[in-house]
């Protein structure tokens, strides 16, 4: 495909935040975009070009909506294989394309990738009873972490198992749906890698974030990262032989535990641009939703020059109706457009200046 010019119409599979801020670089370096996603009033569908409201499952409907397009990306990693490879089929350019779905999907698929990658993971063994717990259980030191091999993220459908407790009420608490059972990592940072892979294959690490968790949740990033060179190149070799392997186009996130000793065990990682990376437009040359563009368009990627230092801050329910002048007094506010501010749910975030680049 050759690089698209302005005005070309970029379909993005999903309406949520991302797909949001995706549509907000689109426009902003000269596209249309085109948001196909069921729901009627998604994030994305108010900031860009065009919505269509159809089941990602629907063929025709989303073939007939491809058609109007240059090319197809997509926001979220849920979306079904089948549909991306009956595009694919029909001649029209998904970029990522399948493969990356499919390795991130499944938890247990998408272990099994990593560590064809050279990419560590933590010890893991397939549930798909309650019957195949004790054993893994024991074998990662009597502690473990059971999650859904689908679906579930932000803490959701996933719960930590001690030897001793009741592991047919712990598979009925998942639904008695296909599990994991994951060994605990005993890690002293999390950091993640936002990359970015061109259409000719170049790529681009961003600045490590450090990242923080609460429940699950993302809560806060900060860059730097705190680690040593050394390590950071470990982490961006990592995440190169990952986007390789996927042949990626697009910006990817791969989210890395860090032990004591500075080796790095990876958690997961999203085809797509990642809330860890929501820093970078306040604070970089190029921010990943432009990168992320770029990439899936043909052009070229554009620097991703750090200015200073930064933190990101989600904001989950409530938080973001507090009045903005608060949120804005030192920081850059992003809200999402959510009417709806359940708890845990992430309705917006802000990027705080830290100081010069260190």
């Amino acid at each position: 495909m050759k690089p698209l010019k302005s005005g070309a119409v970029i379909g993005i599979l999903g309406g949520g935040q991302l797909g949001r801020m995706l549509a907000s670089a689109g426009a902003q370096l000269g596209f249309d975009v085109s948001i196909l996603c069921p729901e009627d009033r998604c994030p994305a569908a108010r900031t860009a070009a065009q919505h269509v409201r159809s089941s990602y499952e629907d063929a025709a409907a989303v073939l007939e909506w491809a058609r109007g397009c240059d090319v197809i990306t997509y926001e979220f990693e849920n979306v079904p294989v089948r549909t991306v490879q009956t595009l694919v089929a029909a001649g029209i350019t998904v970029r990522p394309g399948a493969k990356p779905l499919q390795a991130s999907q499944d938890r247990v698929a998408e272990k099994t990738f990593l560590r064809a990658c050279d990419i560590a993971t933590a010890d893991f063994a397939e549930v798909n009873g309650p019957g195949d717990i004790a054993a893994p259980l024991d074998r990662f030191g009597g502690n473990g972490i059971l999650k859904t091999r689908r679906d579930g993220y932000d803490g959701k459908g996933q719960l930590r198992l001690e030897a001793g407790d009741d592991f047919d009420a712990a598979h009925k608490a998942l639904g008695n749906h296909p599990a994991i059972l994951e060994a605990l990592v005993p890690f002293e940072r999390e950091v993640s890698v936002i990359i970015a892979r061109g259409a000719v294959g170049d790529m681009l690490c961003y600045d490590l974030p450090r990242n923080q968790h609460v429940n699950g949740i993302l809560q806060r990033s900060v860059v730097p990262c705190g680690l040593s060179d050394a390590v950071i190149k470990q982490a961006c070799d990592a995440a190169q032989r990952l986007a390789g392997a996927l042949d990626f186009i697009g910006v990817l996130a791969l989210e890395l535990f860090v032990l004591e000793d500075g080796s790095l065990i990876a958690n997961e990682f999203a085809p797509r641009v990642h809330n860890s990376g929501h820093w970078t437009p306040e604070a970089c040359a190029t921010g990943q939703f432009e990168q992320h563009i770029r990439a899936v368009a043909g052009w070229p990627l554009g620097p991703v020059t750090r200015f200073h230092d930064a933190e990101m801050l989600n904001l989950l329910g409530e938080e973001a109706f507090v009045p903005p002048k608060t949120l804005t007094a030192d920081g850059v506010l992003t809200l999402y457009g959510k009417h709806d501010a359940k708890p845990g749910r992430k309705m917006g975030h802000l990027v705080r200046r830290l100081g010069p680049a260190t």
